[in-house]
């Protein structure tokens, strides 16, 4: 009964403010690193909040002066260098400005070998087992639409905003949607957002700014292009 009980402690999340460095990576030339503070840990994963976006099911790299104690690994390191899936996110605005609480899963020292040519790739964890969830493009090779909830065509107007590496405005363009759902959008574009990238979105008709992950592009018979996007932090009000 000890033993069970000594488990259950350590299970438990301790509330240890610890500095932590989480770097994001978006598509294979695009990363960015945020110094955030964690809100509990355990041996098997933390909470704590970004400034950016990121989405469930994402790998995360995290640097903490994790106590020796909680570590699975690399107990006699400075810094604890580990890899984690995020498995919760919760977008809100503080003083009108986005943040983002993040709950993840440590799985471990190395990210899966499809990570660097893939780091958009979201896995998920059920039953102790560690999979990859298939991409939009390894669907539609064998036929599969992912969609489980009906595309509208309505014409709705929305700013698209792409931010840099320091999280400010790079790119930004007002474009209308060709279909949209409470989970996903289509929408026109010029800019050359690629596959992976976290963009936001405001509309001025609803009243609503959500982030969105750029699932896959195309170009239409009309020879103009679009990007396929699923929104990550909130359902659209249709």
């Amino acid at each position: 009964m000890a033993e069970e009980r000594d488990w259950k402690r350590i299970r438990e999340r301790l509330a240890l403010q610890l500095p932590v460095r989480v770097r994001v990576r978006e598509t294979p030339d695009f990363e960015w690193t945020e110094v955030t503070r964690l809100t509990n840990v355990t041996p098997f994963g933390a909470g704590f909040t970004l400034k950016r976006p990121t989405e469930r099911g994402r790998l995360l790299h995290m640097t903490i002066p994790m106590p020796r104690q909680l570590r699975v690994f690399d107990h006699v390191e400075d810094q604890y260098r580990i890899w984690a899936i995020v498995r919760y996110l919760k977008g809100k605005n503080t003083q009108n400005v986005p943040v983002f609480d993040v709950g993840v899963a440590f799985i471990g020292k190395r990210a899966p070998a499809s990570f660097e040519s893939q780091p958009w790739k979201r896995y998920e964890i059920s039953n102790n087992i560690f999979d990859a969830l298939a991409t939009v493009e390894e669907l539609r090779a064998v036929g599969v639409d992912q969609r489980a909830h009906t595309r509208h065509s309505i014409a709705v107007e929305m700013r698209v905003e792409v931010l840099d590496l320091d999280g400010k405005v790079s790119e930004t363009e007002q474009t209308v949607t060709e279909d949209i759902s409470p989970h996903g959008a289509t929408l026109f574009t010029t800019l050359a957002i690629p596959v992976g990238r976290f963009i936001r979105l405001t509309s001025e008709q609803y009243g609503v700014t959500a982030h969105a992950a750029v699932r896959s592009r195309s170009t239409g018979a009309d020879n103009i292009p679009r990007i396929h996007i699923e929104f990550i932090d909130r359902q659209w009000p249709l």
